[in-house]
C-alpha cells in the first residue's frame, strides 16, 4: 500500500472573487544580490519566484528567524543538523533513555501547538514536524499516520507518537514498555499493545491505531 500526502484536494475551485478576498498582497523591496540568489534557487527547484517566496513565508507559521538564532514559536533556540547524525546519537542510548527523549521531543511540538491554540489539531502538529525536518507528513488511504523508521529507533518513535497524541500531563508513556521488559511478560505486552495499538502497514514506516485521523480530521 503506497502512502499518500495528507493534504486533501479541494472539492471545488474557488472563484476569482473568493480567492481575492481570502488572500493579501504584500510588497517587499530587496537588494539585487538577494534577488539573484532567489532567481537561482527557484530555477533549481523548478518553481516560480512567487511560489518560492510564498514557501518561505509559510515557515513563519512554525519558526521565527531572528538575528542570533532560528527559534520555534515557543521561543526555544533551534539548530539544524543531519537526521542521520541525530539517529546515531539516539541509537546508542538505552531504551528507557530513548523513550524519555521521544516524550520530550513530542512535548516540544505540543508546546508550539498549544501556543497557537492547536493542541487538538494533529494535522497542524504533523505539518510542524515536516517543516522542522523531522519527517514527511504522510497518511495512507485508511487515515493511518505513517512515521518513517528513519526518524529514529523504535522506542523513541513509539514514545514520541504516544505523547504527540496523548498530550495531557496525566498521560505518561510506561517505561516498562522496553523490549527486554516485555519478553515473556504477557501482561506488560498486552498493556503495550492497548496503549499504542501497533499496526503493520508499510515495512519502511511505523503506524499505530492511536495515531489515526478521525473522519472529522481526514
Amino acid at each position: 500500500m503506497s502512502p499518500n500526502p495528507a493534504q486533501k484536494s479541494s472539492t471545488g475551485k474557488k472563484s476569482a472573487l473568493e480567492l481575492k478576498e481570502s488572500t493579501s498582497v504584500i510588497t517587499v523591496r530587496i537588494d539585487n544580490e538577494l534577488n539573484n540568489v532567489i532567481k537561482k534557487l527557484r530555477s533549481n527547484l523548478g518553481i516560480s519566484k512567487a511560489d518560492f517566496i510564498r514557501n518561505y513565508l509559510e515557515m513563519s507559521k512554525y519558526v521565527i528567524i531572528q538575528n542570533n538564532a532560528i527559534k520555534s514559536l515557543n521561543n526555544r533556540d533551534l539548530i539544524v543538523i543531519k537526521k542521520s547524525f541525530v539517529r546515531k546519537l539516539i541509537e546508542v542510548m538505552d531504551e528507557k533513555e530513548q523513550i524519555e527523549l521521544g516524550v520530550k521531543t513530542a512535548r516540544f511540538i505540543n508546546d508550539i501547538a498549544t501556543l497557537q491554540g492547536k493542541i487538538n489539531d494533529i494535522e497542524y502538529k504533523l505539518d510542524l514536524c515536516e517543516h522542522l525536518g523531522f519527517f514527511p507528513k504522510l497518511i495512507d488511504e485508511e487515515n493511518f499516520i505513517l512515521f518513517p523508521k528513519k526518524f529514529g529507533p523504535k522506542k523513541f518513535i513509539e514514545a514520541f507518537v504516544y505523547k504527540l497524541v496523548n498530550y495531557e500531563l496525566k498521560d505518561e508513556f510506561d517505561l516498562r514498555f522496553t523490549e527486554e521488559n516485555m519478553k515473556g511478560q504477557s501482561k506488560i505486552e498486552s498493556a503495550y499493545k492497548k496503549a499504542l495499538q501497533p499496526e503493520e502497514r508499510l515495512s519502511s514506516h511505523y503506524s499505530f491505531g492511536i495515531a489515526k485521523l478521525g473522519e472529522e480530521e481526514g
